[in-house]
């Protein structure tokens, strides 16, 4: 038989899933008029089954094999049978999907072109072929000819493939546009195309449209109410997300499903709602979900953003299988929490266990270091790095910047930055931040001027490093200019943050007194950080009467921090005014407060070295006092005078 051995061939060198499927068709045996051969083909169904299975497995070399076959065939695809269309459509859209699915879209492209007749169907796919492509135009230049067309009527699914393209703010006026369209042809009650319509204006940052969408629905599934609960905590509205979740259980008609529970667990977090979050966890156990991976990640974020790692590890240690998403949130976990150091020796231990390790996990953990974490090791990540061809990653990029600059290492912070070829915002505030970190501010402006050169738009974050920066290099007038531009030109709410990098720029020009005036007119009320900023301004200068103003704020705040009582001593000492530094000190000892010890550290040869105040237990101690003896003679004999301001009063005048 002509077709038969062509089966039997390509089913020789099929996978046993397609062979297993080949072998449960039906065949048909057709006769063509002018042959006395009888020919092997498959009825209509089962080659679109075997087609469909092509695209969904990724076999283009026997999904094209197949069409070469259906166009030598071309007798049984009779289009002068009207009782023959129908089969003769689903063949070919069966072939548009296989092509589009196969990701050989120019020719899926072709073949629409080609194709002898069309149906919405046919449409349908290649309007989705180009939205998944990327190509958002062509996909609604499409639709737009199907419409100008006259021959064919857009459905449910038309509606549903277009809107879920539709998921960034700038594309929220097409979402608008498509609800126009959906009311004017009758679909406003079909919970399909509602449910489309909530997550689009969701996406594009329109909660209120989307639970407007909501509320009018004749209709809900559970499909809705998951819609706008996630949609809503996307958009931070965690509260609100909560609140419907309530409602949902209480009402009984619907139960939720395991998205749903994924999406009230996202509000717990977003909320550090641990008494929601908690009840959550309790329903999940109750219906036997727990043990899901996506559950168990969920809650291992809720209790880390919580501030409950150590429950979050517990999920963690009894969960049965683990995957790259659970093991990067209880490393972002341990960071968040403040265990920088378990975050690193659990990021090593994964490393050296084979672990499948993957850039969110080096960007996760190359965010945690800082100016007291080992250079030598964020070296040895960064070899990770170029071994498994993260370098591309943008995340890991701007966290090897990061890393290296926190490390110390400004010039390797800018060679990363030179070597990434998509930057974003926070690529240039990731560099921008590593100068100014470092003093160097005017350079850190510079940057700032190459960014706009490149239309890259500033975030409140860029506007924290300006600050930073003009603080550094006294640019007073520059740091209020650009205070006025983040919220008058960028519309930013200012943070506490920069607030308080206002303040330490006033406060280190020596305009103490303004600082203070610009704390009292905040519309917010002044937090620590604002304090603190002010009271360093004051130990710069040595300005006591505000000084003093500062610490009695942070005392109320803060009462068993040592900052505030250390720094208001040493201006007391620094004015010569002994006997307010001595009720000072005494002051923070009837406190039970107890000064926190300074400690030093080095890096030697890949070995971090901390040091305290007159510290003997290193075991090379006695060579490194007498490397120091021999300096300070040194030091002495070059001209240095100690500075005595900060030397305690209640010691005797020798000692001094």
């Amino acid at each position: 038989m002509k077709t038969k051995w062509v089966i039997h061939k390509l089913k020789s060198h099929l996978p046993s899933s397609v062979t297993s499927l080949i072998s449960s068709f039906k065949p048909q045996i057709y006769q063509p008029p002018s042959s006395n051969l009888s020919t092997f083909l498959l009825n209509h169904v089962d080659m679109s089954k075997l087609l469909s299975l092509c695209g969904k497995e990724g076999y283009f070399n026997l999904g094209s094999s197949i069409h070469a076959s259906i166009i030598k065939n071309h007798e049984f695809f009779d289009l002068h049978d009207n009782l023959n269309l129908r089969n003769v459509l689903v063949i070919w859209n069966s072939l548009l999907t296989m092509y589009s699915n196969s990701g050989v879209f120019t020719g899926a492209a072709k073949l629409f072109d080609e194709m002898p007749l069309r149906d919405t169907i046919s449409w349908n796919t290649m309007i989705s072929g180009f939205l998944s492509n990327g190509e958002l135009v062509k996909g609604f230049v499409l639709f737009k000819r199907m419409r100008e067309s006259g021959f064919f009527q857009f459905d449910q699914a038309t509606l549903t493939t277009l809107l879920s393209a539709f998921d960034r703010p700038e594309l929220i006026y097409a979402t608008k546009m498509m609800h126009c369209l959906l009311f004017l042809n009758g679909f406003e009650h079909e919970i399909t195309v509602g449910n489309a319509l909530i997550t689009s204006y969701c996406k594009c940052g329109c909660p209120s449209f989307g639970r407007q969408v909501f509320d009018e629905m004749l209709g809900r599934n559970v499909i809705s109410w998951t819609a706008i609960m996630s949609g809503l905590s996307e958009n931070e509205l965690y509260r609100e997300s909560l609140r419907l979740f309530s409602e949902m259980r209480c009402g009984g008609v619907i139960e939720p499903n395991l998205l749903t529970y994924l999406s009230s667990l996202m509000a717990c977090s977003g909320l550090q709602g641990l008494g929601e979050g908690c009840q959550i966890h309790g329903v999940v156990s109750k219906l036997g979900i727990q043990s899901d991976l996506r559950v168990e990640s969920a809650l291992m974020d809720m209790y880390s953003k919580c501030g409950r790692i150590e429950d979050a590890w517990r999920i963690f240690e009894s969960a049965d299988e683990l995957d790259e998403v659970s093991m990067t949130v209880i490393l972002v976990g341990f960071a968040q929490n403040g265990f920088e150091e378990e975050a690193v020796r659990f990021f090593v231990k994964m490393v050296k266990a084979g672990a499948v390790v993957d850039p969110n996990m080096v960007s996760a953990v190359l965010g945690v270091f800082g100016v007291d974490t080992s250079l030598g090791l964020g070296k040895q990540i960064h070899s990770l790095v170029i071994k498994r061809s993260f370098g591309s990653n943008l995340f890991v990029g701007n966290g090897l910047i990061n890393m290296y600059s926190k490390c110390g290492e400004l010039q390797e912070s800018m060679k990363i930055f030179n070597r990434i070829q998509k930057r974003n915002s926070v690529s240039w505030n990731s560099v921008i931040a590593a100068f100014a970190r470092h003093g160097d501010g005017f350079r850190a402006l510079q940057l700032y001027n190459e960014m706009q050169r490149e239309g890259v738009e500033p975030t409140d974050v860029t506007f924290l490093s300006l600050l930073h920066a003009c603080s550094h290099v006294g640019l007073v007038d520059m740091g209020m200019e650009f205070f006025t531009s983040m919220t008058e030109d960028y519309t930013f709410i200012p943070r506490t943050e920069h607030y308080a990098c206002v303040v330490d720029m006033l406060g280190r020009a020596g305009l103490t007194n303004e600082a203070k005036a610009f704390i009292e007119k905040l519309p917010i009320k002044p937090d620590v950080f604002i304090w603190q900023s002010l009271l360093g301004a004051c130990s710069i200068h040595g300005d006591t009467e505000i000084g003093k103003y500062a610490a009695e704020k942070l005392f109320l705040s803060e009462p068993k921090k040592p900052a505030p009582y250390v720094l208001l001593a040493n201006i007391y000492s620094g004015n010569g005014r002994w006997n307010e530094r001595a009720r000072t000190i005494k002051r923070m000892k009837e406190m039970g407060v107890a000064k926190d010890i300074g400690i030093s550290w080095i890096e030697i040869e890949k070995k971090m070295h901390s040091f305290v105040v007159e510290d003997k237990l290193h075991p090379e101690g006695e060579i490194i006092y007498k490397v120091l003896g021999e300096l300070f003679r040194v030091m002495i004999d070059e001209g240095y005078v100690p500075d005595k301001r900060y030397i305690l009063y209640c010691l005797d005048h020798d000692d001094k």
